[in-house]
């Protein structure tokens, strides 16, 4: 099939467009390696979810440096951005912003932090849905509503959050048709020994964010060309047949741990594989799709849309699990 992507590569997209574009990525993740040390798979897949116009969700345990990764990408991409803290006392308005009256000036809009290329929400889990849910219109749409009036957000739009999976108290399970807006789930582990000894020197708690002195390599349009190149990589019919075939197993359950799943992944499951294939292959340097692509987005795509059964939480099955049996199933040729 490898052979087969490249003797059809998109002629729209030549090879020397996608090495300029590979060279400019690559730049990005060196200037972002100054601030985040390891966590080069995360930063691939920041970098990748940018390149689709999709947001980005971030779940690790607290000091692993999530909120540090977002913000030096938000810096390296030359872009306005904008974080807020979610907390339980956060409103709506304190997002997207509210009409206030001015005795001077009559009725006028004071739009809110959502209103910027880069949104940092900060622990999003830690206010309750109605807060959380003020983001889904904004995230889908790129425009929000305040009072009777419709604003567009700047373009490129990008929502990059972090999550605490270990806290029980204070923290509330983000809506379902907000997960589902997130094109990547990111979990973050813990650095390699080799890499942590770097960080013990090189770290954020002991300097400003300043100090990393992270460049800004791209700009918005600069951001929006990379996005318009990243839909002309070419992706083979098999490539799609691969994709679909993953997609669909997780509705028919048609393996062992299948019934695990309460609720298969609907079709923006599909598109999200579709378009992060090819922005992963375009961080690879490639102008078309392996199946290799399809695999390294597979578990941060699909792991935020597979429901499954209280049977499956009570005998600790987790999603990874069952797209690693389903990617093991699918046969890619």
């Amino acid at each position: 099939m490898k052979q087969i992507s490249r003797n059809r590569a998109s002629p729209k997209l030549s090879q020397d467009k996608v090495k300029e574009a590979a060279d400019m990525i690559r730049e990005v993740r060196q200037e972002i390696a100054k601030a985040v040390i390891g966590q080069e798979g995360v930063v691939q897949s920041l970098i990748a979810s940018l390149l689709c116009n999709g947001h980005v969700l971030i779940e690790g345990v607290p000091g692993i440096a999530k909120t540090l990764a977002i913000k030096a990408l938000a810096q390296v991409c030359g872009c306005s951005f904008k974080r807020i803290q979610f907390t339980v006392d956060l409103l709506p308005s304190d997002i997207i912003g509210l009409t206030t009256y001015d005795p001077q000036k009559g009725f006028e809009v004071v739009k809110g932090p959502v209103f910027a290329n880069f949104v940092i929400a900060d622990e999003i889990n830690r206010s309750p849905p109605k807060t959380q849910s003020a983001l889904i219109e904004a995230m889908q749409e790129r425009q929000v509503t305040i009072g009777r009036t419709t604003f567009a957000l700047p373009a490129p739009f990008f929502v990059m959050a972090n999550q605490n999976p270990i806290e029980t108290e204070g923290v509330y399970s983000l809506p379902e048709a907000q997960v589902d807006r997130f094109l990547f789930k990111i979990i973050m582990g813990y650095p390699e020994e080799e890499h942590e000894e770097k960080i013990m020197e090189e770290n954020a708690t002991f300097k400003n964010f300043e100090d990393f002195n992270l460049r800004p390599i791209l700009s918005d349009k600069k951001i929006l060309d990379l996005q318009a190149i990243t839909h002309k990589v070419y992706l083979d019919s098999k490539i799609k047949r691969y994709i679909l075939n993953i997609v669909t197993m997780t509705r028919t359950k048609s393996f062992e741990r299948g019934p695990y799943i309460e609720l298969g992944c609907s079709p923006r499951a599909s598109i999200a594989l579709f378009i992060a294939a090819k922005a992963w292959a375009l961080t690879e340097g490639r102008n078309y799709v392996i199946p290799s692509d399809v695999k390294a987005v597979a578990f941060a795509v699909l792991r935020h849309r597979l429901i499954l059964s209280y049977k499956a939480r009570a005998e600790n099955i987790t999603p990874d699990q069952i797209i690693n049996d389903i990617l093991l199933k699918v046969n890619a040729s």
